[in-house]
């Protein structure tokens, strides 16, 4: 029972049955169909609409338009909402768009009776543009005459930061003697998180109040945006989550809801569905943003590293959302995760473009950051001549280690421990050695890639969080939490958390899967590994607090000895006040819980069942108290995980084909609260991350800005044909901040998979890839420019033919 132990998922049952009831499930038949009509420019501005046809379409109910929303600017993302202005996001969109800065802008929206007539509708709208040139590169977007996307900010620049670790520059650091100085660029691309649950929410009007069922991670964030949006107290919204077939950070953006509910409005209260297909989800909602590096690095021939030079461009697309927090997350593991013995130099730029909106997806700008800072560290210990996993070594984090500027630390630290489990597991020396001078069109490599994720958002940004408990009737535990979940397993650890805390076991702990902001605790929403972490503070200190009551009213209805607590009669006080007159007393110290007993602590005897006090403590005519609890947990700590991934591929260098052979992700999460869901949580995010080495990438016509691939033929996620073996190992090491030792997991294990392929493919083939995807066009093409393989398919570089 409880925490450690690799307990069945709470609603596993529910969802391999189909009973999940998810948004879809529990759409009213009498709804109305909202249909979001898209720009079909990038860049310009909506002159005008002919509504005429569109309106004599059978079942439409209103077309609302760009012109006819609330002039009124809101934010998207799904950060906790900050009172100081300064540290406020970003208020740069509105529920429709006359200026419009991406293709597929949202301008209008029809109502309608069903589906078919608000498409028929929206098929027929006609709209005039004013159209501007097409800007999809953030360095194009930043130069002088440039169209400016936003008023707000010149240059299209939303923001530059910069800092100097050491002293003088690099230029200053990289005059010593005999340094090696590698000078290189490096790209990722855009990807989208393909959640298998599309954006869908339905709004209505209940008692002068708007209510909206959605599928998001940010429930009572969502319920804040709409407020801003709509221009309303936030009193009259209330949000309810069900269960959600992922998110993966998308559903952490405010997409369509504020939308939703103003058209319910429009609607007069009728109830509004507004779900989006799947080429609009990959197309008009949040992708990962794509970056470019210029980056400079000194090493000694020792290895030593001297120095580096850090500057990115991240491309933030046609709305703020997260913004410069991902860019800012990115060159903080370029920082963190080796130290300089000179000086390291940073520039970070997020920039407005014509692209889809970048947005949080799982990692949140680590997986780009670390793919430029591992593919460095290699190809500098490459310069040099030394053994990649030695250079690491030698000049990574080390244990000990506080962010200069943030002060996360590494409360516990086993990376280096991570490392050397990985190294035994790939047999690291030995492929090493047998991978050399390869010649022939397939070859083979071993390639590595560490990194360090924080837990949460502390210090950047608030966390609180909140648990209630509430005893049953019956002994058992209704458990409610403001932190959702989303498909992780979240429900399954608090269930577990709970358990270890009270003594009440798992199957005796009914979680609230449903998130209504009307009675559900606050929570900020499932984002930045945060909710074992955090909002399991939450529950630690919940159950602290619902144990002590509950042991209260065992030791009054024991009649221990705190004892002779005169009666209400005699008093006049209440039952909350004998309850406290008994804590005083200290006698309910004496006792314990463990498997849904009462027991005597010294002794262990069971004297009396949990089942027996709450009957009696409900209904007791002498002192009846309905035993809860509710606790906030204002979070002000933060601890570094860290790990490393192993992977050993195989190159087939005229068709460009990358076969992974081997991988391993190794984790230092702390302890591990559930064994089974942990693993597969690295599972989920190996696979993530290969599809971000390998295929993964939305496309769009450069002169347009139109998606080209925005449907699951064209984009290529992996299959389970694509995947391998994935193997997971840990190193479980107590952290003393974690609420039971735990720190990030959820997150963590996309982020090292693409730059340990991209190693690997260096080893096998000495050609350094310095952007993703590995697609076979890229391999072909870069292999056939270096004469390792002919122009001719299937012939290398003499006259050898591939067979």
């Amino acid at each position: 029972m409880g925490v450690g132990s690799s307990k069945n998922r709470v609603d596993a049952w529910e969802k391999v049955t189909g009973q999940a009831k998810y948004t879809a499930d529990l759409m009213p038949q009498n709804l109305y169909t909202a249909k979001v009509v898209h720009s079909t420019i990038a860049n310009g501005w909506v002159k005008s609409f002919d509504l005429e046809e569109a309106l004599k379409v059978p079942g439409v109910v209103k077309i609302v338009t760009c012109f006819d929303v609330p002039d009124i600017q809101f934010p998207t993302p799904g950060h906790p909402w900050s009172v100081e202005k300064a540290h406020q996001d970003i208020k740069d969109r509105k529920l429709l768009n006359r200026r419009v800065r991406m293709y597929g802008d949202d301008i209008a929206a029809v109502i309608a009776e069903d589906d078919i007539a608000a498409r028929r509708a929206a098929d027929k709208i006609k709209v005039e543009y004013e159209e501007y040139p097409v800007i999809l590169d953030p360095e194009a977007s930043m130069k002088e005459g440039a169209p400016l996307l936003h008023e707000e900010k010149p240059g299209n620049v939303i923001a530059h930061t910069s800092f100097v670790l050491g002293d003088g520059s690099f230029e200053e650091a990289a005059c010593e003697e005999g340094l090696t100085v590698i000078e290189k660029e490096y790209r990722t691309q855009p990807v989208q998180h393909c959640h298998i649950e599309v954006p869908v929410s339905y709004a209505y009007m209940e008692k002068g109040r708007i209510v909206i069922v959605t599928s998001t991670q940010i429930p009572h964030i969502v319920r804040r945006v709409v407020s801003q949006a709509l221009g309303i107290p936030i009193g009259q919204i209330r949000v309810i989550k069900p269960y959600i077939g992922g998110g993966f950070g998308n559903k952490q953006d405010v997409l369509y809801e504020p939308l939703n509910a103003f058209l319910c409005t429009q609607a007069g209260g009728h109830g509004v569905r507004l779900e989006l297909s799947r080429e609009e989800t990959l197309g008009c909602t949040r992708v990962r943003h794509a970056f470019t590096w210029k980056i400079k690095g000194a090493v000694r021939e020792d290895g030593t590293l001297v120095a580096r030079k850090y500057e990115a461009y991240s491309n933030q697309g046609a709305y703020a959302s997260h913004a410069h927090a991902i860019a800012a997350n990115a060159a903080n593991i370029f920082k963190q995760l080796y130290q300089d013995e000179k000086v390291l130099e940073s520039d970070s730029y997020t920039v407005y473009t014509n692209l889809m909106t970048g947005g949080a997806m799982r990692g949140y700008g680590i997986p780009q950051g670390d793919f430029v800072t591992e593919c460095v560290a290699d190809d500098l210990a490459r310069a040099v001549g030394m053994d990649p996993l030695e250079f690491r070594l030698k000049n990574c984090v080390k244990e000990g280690y506080r962010d200069p500027h943030l002060g996360i630390a590494f409360h516990s630290y086993g990376l280096k421990a991570c490392i050397e489990k990985g190294r035994e597991y790939i047999r690291w020396e030995e492929k090493r050695k047998a991978y050399e001078n390869q010649s022939g069109p397939v070859r083979r490599g071993v390639g590595m890639a560490i990194f360090n994720y924080k837990t949460g958002v502390y210090p950047i940004s608030l966390e609180t969080s909140s648990c209630r408990m509430v005893l049953n009737q019956d002994g058992s535990m209704q458990l409610f939490m403001g932190a959702t979940e989303i498909g992780q397993g979240a429900d399954t650890v608090f269930t577990q958390m709970a358990a270890e805390i009270t003594g009440i076991t798992e199957d005796r702990i009914h979680i609230e899967t449903v998130q209504d902001t009307d009675t559900t605790p606050f929570d900020t929403g499932a984002y930045a590994s945060r909710q074992t972490y955090v909002s399991g503070k939450a529950v630690k200190k919940t159950g602290e607090l619902f144990k002590q009551r509950i042991l209260e009213y065992a030791a009054f209805k024991l009649k221990l000895p705190c004892g002779d607590m005169p009666s209400e009669e005699d008093t006049g006080a209440g039952a909350s006040e004998a309850a406290e007159a008994c804590a005083e007393s200290s006698a309910w110290k004496r006792l314990d819980i463990k498997e849904n007993q009462v027991i005597d602590k010294a002794s262990g005897e069971v004297l009396l069942s949990l089942a027996a006090l709450a009957e009696e403590a409900l209904y007791s005519l002498e002192k009846s108290v309905h035993i809860t609890a509710e606790t906030t947990s204002h979070c002000k700590e933060n601890s570094f995980a860290s790990g490393v991934c192993f992977a050993e591929v195989e190159v087939d260098m005229p068709v460009g084909k990358i076969r992974i052979l081997d991988i391993i992700n190794v984790h230092d999460s702390g302890k591990l609260i559930n064994p089974s869901l942990a693993k597969a949580q690295v599972h989920g995010g190996m696979s993530m991350g290969i599809g971000y080495a390998l295929s993964e990438e939305l496309l769009v016509d450069e002169k347009t800005g139109r998606p080209l691939n925005a449907n699951l033929l064209d984009y290529k996620i992996p299959t389970a044909m694509d995947t391998p073996d994935l193997h997971t190992d840990f190193v479980e090491m107590d952290d003393p901040t974690g609420p039971f030792g735990n720190k990030a997991l959820g997150e963590p294990p996309t982020i090292p998979v693409a730059p340990a392929i991209r190693n690997a493919v260096l080893h096998a083939t000495g050609i350094a890839f310095d952007s993703l995807p590995l697609s076979p066009q890229k391999l072909v093409e870069r292999f056939m420019k270096e004469g390792m393989i002919g122009a001719e398919s299937g012939k290398l570089k003499g006259g050898e033919t591939h067979v």
